[in-house]
């Protein structure tokens, strides 16, 4: 009776012990990364903004790092780092695309349609294997209107072969590129400089000689990036849905 007693205590505990929090990992460009000092630094990464707008039952790991590729992010071991650590009911933020079109560069160039599209299909694969769930993004865009007033793309095939990838595999797939354009149209070509980074010499002590910078956010451009990227989640009804802060889905982001 005693040995009955203290087998139903044993998994009474198993059964009421806390489930380990799932992580959120972001793996990505110098658009996604964290930002050193951020409390002076007046570029932001999207991805650094989420733990603000996402709650504390998930917890958050971004290992975008400035100016890498696919290529880059598998060659230094970067992808070795979070594979190792995935486990089942984690999630994994995928966006590359900026530094995988540098031509010039042997380290971080690729083909779009050959080697671009084999990583990214080995990242999604490779998260699977260990249980958690890829989220395949595109690129937002950079601020780059012409004299007429129109945003012109600079990413050519990458998020075509993103959105590819994603539908071959059946991940789900997050239209960053769609949602930034958006957003910069809707701010126009000079209200947008708001959401990027242009500062006047002096006007910043982190940056003295000044920045006029059309590819990277500022922490109001971050902020906004990383609130669209949620609530497209909510609107697919993504599992992560649940981890998002009830405010973040009910702001208007494309007003000024």
């Amino acid at each position: 009776m005693k040995n009955i007693f203290l087998y139903l205590l044993l998994i009474l505990s198993i059964t009421v012990s806390p489930q380990e929090k799932p992580t959120l990992y972001l793996i990505g460009d110098s658009t996604m990364s964290d930002k050193k000092d951020r409390d002076k630094n007046p570029e932001h990464g999207w991805g650094q903004m989420l733990p603000e707008l996402m709650t504390s039952e998930i917890n958050i790991e971004n290992h975008a790092v400035n100016g890498r590729s696919t290529r880059s992010f598998i060659s230094e071991d970067r992808w070795k780092e979070v594979k190792i650590n995935l486990k089942p009911g984690d999630f994994v933020f995928i966006q590359f695309g900026h530094n995988d079109q540098k031509i010039k560069d042997s380290s971080r160039y690729t083909n779009p349609f050959t080697q671009y599209r084999a990583n990214l299909e080995k990242f999604v694969k490779e998260s699977r294997e260990k249980g958690a769930t890829p989220i395949l993004m595109s690129s937002i865009v950079r601020r780059n209107f012409n004299e007429e007033g129109v945003l012109v793309d600079t990413h050519g095939e990458y998020p075509l072969v993103t959105r590819m990838v994603a539908e071959y595999l059946e991940v789900p797939f997050i239209d960053m590129q769609l949602m930034t354009e958006q957003l910069e149209i809707a701010y126009g070509p000079e209200d947008s400089r708001n959401l990027h980074l242009h500062l006047e010499p002096g006007e910043d002590s982190y940056e003295p000689d000044g920045r006029h910078d059309d590819t990277h956010l500022s922490e109001k451009g971050a902020t906004i990036v990383a609130s669209l990227a949620l609530q497209e989640i909510a609107r697919e009804n993504l599992e992560l849905k649940k981890y998002i802060k009830p405010k973040v889905l009910e702001e208007n982001l494309f007003q000024k």
